[in-house]
């Protein structure tokens, strides 16, 4: 996986909160795309820590994190 620190604010990102993420169910995770780089949060903590992942590792990630 690849992982680094965020230069950008919080006001600079557009979240996206996961379809899985309801206001009566579990919170889950936001992302936040920009060129080059993917942001990922918790939405129960979004000041807490953060992956910046390229691309191409974000593509690869995602048949994990949908479960097919």
């Amino acid at each position: 996986m690849t992982s680094k620190s965020s230069d950008q604010s919080d006001s600079d990102l557009g979240w996206i909160k996961s379809s899985h993420s309801t206001s009566d169910g579990p919170s889950c995770v936001e992302i936040a795309a920009t060129p080059g780089t993917i942001h990922v949060r918790d939405s129960k903590n979004p000041n807490g820590p953060r992956l910046a992942l390229t691309p191409t590792t974000w593509a690869a990630f995602l048949p994990y994190a949908s479960g097919h």
